[in-house]
């Protein structure tokens, strides 16, 4: 009887241990479809043997065939958390890339690591992670974007469209002046970040990161070497921080959200001329780059609202973001865009949105060669872009888990002028999948 009663005990102690250990959840996304692009060019650069000139004709380009991603990128992921007791818990992800026309799989590169991070929550107050996170740009957009942040064109706030643009010697730089390209919006992910979360209040909830690399540092100066270059004396620093609100009232929900990326370098390597390396403004965040660049500030800011009548949910969102150069602000990039949209289930099994939007591009490098600064190769001064576009989607929900899906967008960029080709340019391209997507 007494062993009875020790081996139930035994049992009640190991079945209590085991209620206290991590419970782990695998999640993940397969996403296979048929995707297809057509995109023009007005007035293209063309490069020939090394040779820059320019054309007044139209290139087009136009690709298909079976890809992954199209509305949502594969991944694989482990998330768990550990109750600690009175109110205290312990969590994690760790989340990588899945791509099933890949040799490897599974993610490699900049977004091979989508998150990981560990951290801990306090009921009624909120929670702090350490690691490779999301932005609160980013967070907010998967709230109140209509296409769900898919990875079709048509989107002006989410822009995406990867591998889909004409294959031209200059089309990189093409693209970085369009307007429209592989995410030019807002920074999608950032590593070495904290990131605090509280809980509602009323309807409120606050969010804010700060990124710290331990890139801090300080040189004296250096002499030129016999190929001419030189390090001028000053202090390294890289860092990002970012703020954020939500409120929600009934069927209201309302984000407001603000982050700023900061990197200097006083003391890099630069033309014997200067005495800094100069700045060269970019815009990007697709595939979580968490560098910016050499001696740049990239402030963005995204405001959105979103009401649920019932048969259908409203979309409004708009979307600011300028890169500058942080010796010479006159060299930078800005761009800001708005867009409306709608999203509904109009049968129990059938879903769609669409959404429309405009924007507007401009490119300055008046400056750049000042005080005889030539790691810029020309001046461009000021210009801008008028781009919009569009996007209609479907899907046609098989389970809960399961979805056939069919996704169409199409934008546009006009009147702008780019560094290798001083006439004014046109681009225009369209974007189109039908595919099926499973979740676990």
């Amino acid at each position: 009887m007494k062993k009875s009663l020790l081996a139930v005990a035994a049992l009640g102690a190991f079945a209590s241990a085991a209620q206290a250990q991590s419970s782990v959840t695998v999640y993940g996304v397969i996403d296979m479809g048929y995707v297809g692009s057509n995109s023009r060019f007005a007035n293209p650069g063309q490069t020939v043997s090394g040779v820059t000139g320019s054309s007044t004709g139209v290139t087009s380009a136009t690709s298909s065939g079976i890809a992954s991603g199209a509305e949502s990128t594969g991944r694989l992921g482990f998330k768990g958390t550990e109750d600690l007791g009175g109110g205290l818990s312990a969590f994690f992800t760790y989340e990588t890339k899945m791509d099933p026309n890949s040799s490897t799989v599974l993610g490699t590169g900049a977004d091979g690591n989508r998150q990981s991070f560990v951290g801990l929550k306090k009921n009624g107050i909120g929670n702090f992670s350490l690691g490779t996170q999301y932005t609160g740009i980013h967070n907010a957009v998967a709230a109140t974007d209509p296409g769900l942040q898919n990875n079709m064109m048509g989107n002006v706030i989410y822009d995406k469209g990867t591998n889909v643009y004409p294959s031209l010697s200059t089309a990189s730089t093409a693209n970085q002046y369009n307007g429209m390209q592989n995410n030019t919006s807002y920074t999608v992910r950032l590593t070495n970040m904290l990131r605090l979360e509280s809980d509602t209040f009323s309807g409120f909830q606050a969010n804010a990161f700060y990124v710290l690399n331990n890139n801090n540092a300080n040189q004296s100066s250096v002499a030129a070497t016999s190929s001419g270059y030189a390090a001028s004396t000053g202090t390294a620093n890289s860092s990002a921080w970012g703020l954020g609100g939500n409120y929600t009232w009934q069927k209201l929900m309302v984000t407001a959200n603000y982050q700023a990326l900061y990197n200097k370098q006083a003391y890099a390597v630069s033309n014997a001329n200067g005495q800094y390396s100069l700045g060269a403004p970019a815009q990007g965040g697709y595939a979580g780059v968490a560098t910016i660049g050499t001696n740049i500030r990239d402030n963005q800011q995204y405001y959105a609202a979103t009401y649920d009548f019932g048969i259908l949910k409203a979309y409004v969102q708009y979307i600011n973001r300028k890169t500058s150069d942080v010796n010479f602000s006159s060299n930078y990039l800005a761009r800001t865009a708005q867009q409306i949209g709608v999203r509904s289930f109009i049968t129990p099994t059938v879903e769609s949105w669409a959404s429309l939007g405009t924007g507007k591009l401009t490119v300055s490098s008046a400056g750049a060669n000042t005080n005889a600064l030539v790691n810029n190769a020309a001046s461009i001064g000021s210009n801008s872009a008028n781009f919009g576009a569009f996007q209609l989607g479907t899907n046609y929900w098989l389970s809960k888990r399961t979805n056939l899906y069919a996704i169409y967008g199409q934008e546009r960029t006009s009147n702008q002028n780019y560094t290798l080709n001083m006439n004014p340019t046109s681009y225009n391209s369209n974007n189109y999948a039908l595919g099926v997507r499973h979740t676990f």
